[in-house]
């Protein structure tokens, strides 16, 4: 008997409430390590809510199904304990955090997550010999980041997303990923909002990274196929009224460029 290998990341059957209206409605997915999948969908079919779903955001109830990553459910998870595990999601609309320089709150960042992951290893008690990334080593670390990324070094003592253009909000984001190294990483929209020359600088970071980490797998969420000419994915689902009607190969989101998406969606009812 042939026992079938359970994928890296996998969404069982998932349904998800917002504020008790239903918009996920038995969507499956499953991705292996080190792949690129895109969900395309036209508004309101519910690829936000899939990211936030699978990110842990409270607001966003999971009333069946599952969400397995490495062969475990996260459903149990909070937000942070999923950052902790490797799931790391780009948001669509960045929050600017005033008087926090981009340089304070990524150490804050990487600083919580040893922390955490040590803490776990002993039990639920932070062992008194870890203190953090030193200063040192963290100007180091992000200054090679900043570098894979062709980020200007002035970037590090700016207020975070206070005053950036769309574009550098999306290159913050992609910083972020960069000093976490996410195991999985989920960029919901990150197009929105951009000129072609920022999609294309953001689109080459998501690359340059994912060249550096060929284990990381890559779930980006677009409406438009543009984004994809920059970031090749081997497989391609669209979302509808919270479910997957179609799959296929990157040849699928040119269909879509092409016709829309009204040929997917169910006629309706005849009276």
């Amino acid at each position: 008997m042939t026992v079938e290998t359970p994928k890296w990341f996998e969404v069982r059957d998932l349904h998800v409430d917002v504020a008790g209206k239903p918009i996920l409605k038995g969507l499956n997915l499953s991705m292996n390590a080190g792949e690129i999948h895109a969900i395309m969908g036209p508004n309101g079919s519910g690829k936000s809510t899939l990211a936030y779903a699978i990110s842990g955001h409270p607001s966003y109830q999971v009333t069946g199904g599952d969400i397995l990553f490495q062969g475990q459910s996260i459903l149990g998870m909070k937000a942070d304990e999923r950052s902790r595990f490797g799931i790391f999601l780009a948001f669509q609309y960045p929050v600017a955090i005033p008087g926090v320089t981009v340089a304070n709150f990524l150490r804050t960042a990487v600083n919580a997550r040893i922390k955490a992951d040590a803490t776990a290893k002993n039990g639920g008690v932070l062992p008194p010999q870890i203190k953090g990334i030193s200063i040192p080593e963290f100007r180091k670390t992000l200054r090679e980041a900043m570098k894979v990324l062709k980020v200007d070094d002035s970037f590090a003592s700016r207020y975070l997303n206070d005053g950036f253009s769309g574009g550098e909000k999306k290159r913050a984001e992609i910083l972020q990923m960069a000093m976490l190294k996410p195991h999985l990483a989920v960029l919901d929209e990150t197009d929105s909002g951009l000129d072609i020359d920022a999609l294309r600088i953001v689109s080459e970071g998501v690359n340059t990274l994912h060249e550096h980490d060929k284990g990381m797998a890559v779930l980006v969420i677009t409406h438009y196929q543009r984004l994809l000419n920059y970031i090749k994915p081997q497989f391609v689902h669209v979302l509808i009224n919270g479910q997957m009607v179609e799959e296929g190969g990157p040849e699928l989101a040119l269909q879509l460029e092409e016709r829309g998406y009204d040929w997917l969606r169910e006629p309706e009812p005849t009276l």
